[in-house]
């Protein structure tokens, strides 16, 4: 009997009209992702007016948001490969929005602090957005698309920065972190025509509903399914494996996994999921992940504290070794947009060509190689531009290291697998502000910043180091 695979389907139906409504939904909750983290940069300064916080108190308000982050990755993670996307979907929005509405309803300081941390869990699914719409992409152009989705987390950015400079002005921040919720509104309205993962339905072997999404996404299309009956592993004419490399492993996906899915659906499924993602199979890809993302957390965050930071510390460093930089919020905004795009525009001129491995590699040596000269006094245009091109390559580095994740990992663990890796580089994110900005405002530039150069160039060899390339690979 003729089969054929949701891979083949995909291919044959192309990117339509189906998959750009997945790409409006998914994106919009990468908005209101972005939206939420970008207002940290204004809530702190004006509640910490308001109710009188001393400046320590006021970078718990960070710290309680980022920790939610982290749980939220690990748990969201877990949830949608166990009961599905959609469930993440909607569940992370309803706490995203919920809370976020009613934080602006605070009646003190540590209300605020306990409502942002679940606020926080709630934006920790962004993740799960990007896995949910890459599994609706066909192999041939997914690194193009996914770059294209990462775009709308600049567009959240911008628009949170628009909406800060237009309410706190006029209204209260109490108005900003309400209007910062609508994002998150939006996705509860269109959550009822959003499709479930056709690849998470065929891996929980719910072969109907999996055939039922890709007849729909064939009539929005104006395509045809493939001939046959649709299957979620291939035939193999091999009679018996007695080792499978990490490489064999992706695809075709092997009888084996089916053992892996019963058990990871027993009741220690969180325990045997980790077990999978430490297995002989994954282990490398996953502990080197975990490196990358937490390197690369680190470096994206430590870059723009070297733009935003530095003239302040020259006002306060009498020593030589000095960065002339002098930007103002204004110009900061001006230039995260700037080099975010020219950052994404790079990542798609080479993801799909020169493959995933071999562009996190060059655009985490070429971001190791703009920050080298400032560990040396430099004048202020070769400075800004050199902090213009590590912050462009470091977004590029980032976002094919978005799309890089998801496709080694296999749907029943993909998203819990992206999500602890994702947590881990949470950390990154924490820990950088503390050792960046420890060294800087002991004026201790140089060593700062060859600090950033070990991490990005260890990261850039743990990139060549993965065992897998998947460009043009199928994700089953």
């Amino acid at each position: 009997m003729e089969t054929y695979t949701t891979d083949d389907a995909l291919t044959l139906m192309g990117f339509g009209k189906f998959q750009a409504l997945v790409l409006a939904y998914a994106g919009m909750g990468w908005v209101a992702e972005a939206m939420e983290v970008m207002l940290l940069s204004f809530l702190g300064p004006v509640v910490r007016e308001e109710w009188n916080v001393s400046p320590q108190d006021e970078s718990l308000l960070s710290s309680v948001v980022f920790a939610g982050m982290l749980i939220g990755a690990c748990a969201w993670g877990f949830i949608s490969d166990r009961y599905g996307r959609k469930t993440v979907l909607l569940l992370s929005t309803l706490l995203t929005s919920g809370l976020g509405l009613l934080s602006a309803l605070s009646i003190n300081y540590l209300c605020l602090l306990v409502l942002r941390f679940f606020v926080g869990i709630g934006v920790g699914s962004g993740h799960v957005f990007s896995s949910w719409f890459l599994e609706f992409v066909p192999a041939g152009n997914r690194g193009t698309w996914m770059v294209i989705f990462s775009f709308f987390w600049t567009i959240g950015t911008v628009l949170e920065a628009s909406l800060a400079w237009a309410v706190l002005s006029a209204l209260s921040w109490r108005w900003l972190l309400a209007l910062s919720s609508l994002p998150c509104f939006l996705l509860l309205l269109f959550f009822r025509i959003t499709p479930e993962s056709p690849r998470y339905l065929c891996a929980q072997n719910r072969m109907t509903d999996a055939r039922f999404v890709l007849e729909r996404m064939a009539i929005a299309n104006q395509a045809a399914l493939p001939m046959g009956v649709l299957t979620y592993h291939q035939e193999t004419k091999t009679e018996c494996i007695t080792h499978v490399s990490e490489d064999e492993h992706l695809i075709p996906v092997r009888e084996k996994e089916h053992t892996d899915r019963n058990a990871i659906s027993s009741k220690s499924g969180a325990v045997a999921v980790l077990h999978k993602l430490l297995s002989h199979n994954l282990l490398k890809s996953t502990l080197l992940l975990w490196f990358v993302y937490y390197a690369s957390s680190f470096a994206y965050y430590g870059i723009t504290l070297l733009t935003s930071q530095l003239s302040d510390v020259n006002r306060s460093c009498k020593s030589d070794l000095v960065f002339e930089v002098h930007q103002n919020n204004g110009n900061l905004y001006k230039d995260t947009f700037i080099t975010s795009l020219a950052g994404l525009i790079l990542s798609a001129l080479l993801v799909d060509r020169f493959g995933r491995k071999a562009t996190m590699s060059c655009l985490m040596f070429a971001c190791c190689a703009f920050l080298g000269p400032l560990v040396l006094h430099q004048n202020e245009l070769l400075t800004t531009t050199l902090l213009f091109g590590a912050r462009a390559c470091g977004t590029g580095a980032t976002t094919t290291l978005c799309l890089y994740a998801p496709e080694v990992y296999p749907t029943y663990v993909r998203s819990t697998g992206v999500g602890i890796a994702t947590a881990i580089g949470k950390i990154g994110g924490v820990i950088c502000p503390l050792v960046a900005v420890g060294m800087l405002r002991s004026c201790h530039q140089m060593e700062a910043v060859l600090v950033f150069e070990l991490v990005l160039f260890l990261a850039g060899v743990s990139c060549i180091l993965f065992p897998v390339e998947t460009k043009g690979r199928e994700m089953d």
